[in-house]
Parts: C-alpha cells; sequence; structure tokens
C-alpha cells in the first residue's frame, strides 16, 4: 500500500488498563504539588481569598483526577500495520495521528519510575514529520519490547529513506 492511501481510520489496540493508575497518579502529583503551598499559606493565617482558592483547587483536582484517566484510557488507541503506524490520543483536545512506516527513523522505549512500578513503557516512533514524533503511552513494557521490535524489523526492510 502506498502513502496515498493510507486513511485516517481508529486504531484497533487500547493501551493497557494500567494506564488509568499511571495518569491518576500523575495527576494526583500535580495537584498535590499546587495545594501544598495554599495549605502551607493558610497555615501561616490565610484570608478568605486564599481559602476559597484552596476549596476550588480541591474541587477541580478532585474533579480532574476521577474524570481525566478514564476518559484518556477509553480515548487512546493504537495499531501496528506493515504500512504505518495509526495513534489517537489525548482526552479533551484528541490528536489522531499516521506514522507510514517508509517514513519512520527511530523507535525508541521509555520508562519513568511510575510506568516500571507499573510495568508500563511508552514507545515513540520519530518519523520526518513536522508534528514530531508519535508516542504510545501507556503499553504493557512486554508489549513496548515487541511492537518496538517489529516496527524496526519492519522498517528495515521497508525501502525508502524516510525523509
Amino acid at each position: 500500500m502506498s502513502t496515498d492511501q493510507l486513511r485516517l481510520r481508529a486504531p484497533r489496540h487500547r493501551v493497557s488498563r494500567k494506564s488509568i493508575t499511571l495518569w491518576t497518579l500523575h495527576a494526583v502529583i500535580g495537584w498535590t504539588v499546587l495545594l501544598v503551598p495554599q495549605v502551607v499559606a493558610l497555615f501561616f493565617g490565610g484570608t478568605p481569598w486564599q481559602v476559597a482558592a484552596l476549596v476550588a483547587t480541591l474541587v477541580v483536582g478532585t474533579a480532574h483526577t476521577l474524570v481525566m484517566p478514564r476518559w484518556r484510557y477509553r480515548v487512546h488507541r493504537w495499531e501496528a500495520t506493515p504500512d504505518a503506524v495509526y495513534t489517537l490520543a489525548g482526552w479533551l483536545n484528541q490528536e489522531w495521528r499516521i506514522a507510514p512506516v517508509s517514513r519512520i527513523q527511530t523507535v525508541d522505549t521509555k520508562r519513568g519510575p511510575l510506568q516500571q512500578l507499573l510495568g508500563l513503557s511508552t514507545v515513540t516512533v520519530t518519523t520526518a514529520s513536522a508534528a514530531g514524533p508519535v508516542h504510545i503511552e501507556g503499553l504493557d513494557h512486554a508489549e513496548a519490547v515487541r511492537l518496538a521490535d517489529e516496527l524496526t524489523t519492519t522498517t528495515q526492510a521497508t525501502p525508502g529513506d524516510a525523509t
């Protein structure tokens, strides 16, 4: 199939369900960083505005932490075919990407501390695209290793100069 025939379509595979926990932990850490200074300020004599700001931060942070990870899980999809890598990511702003195999330059995996704890990885597919690399976040580590190996093998067997 030529790159002219690739069409935007929904990818078939979901990321690991453990991604919900990863995104929840990221949200909790982010909101905690915002809340701690507010609590410290209140401890040393806060104003009614600071109390209101703290309550608003707690409400928005709790809603975000409860809704965002599950919403992202419902949206995030990926698929690798012999012709292209398809991804759908985001939650409020959603991004669909197609990376033709003939354009792939590098395939990398990464695992942050929380990902290691949960047995997850991110696969990054770098192409010549001005939009930047394609990230498949939240894959089980074994699946990420398999995918990176498969894409590397497919890319090496595909004619083209990846530009």
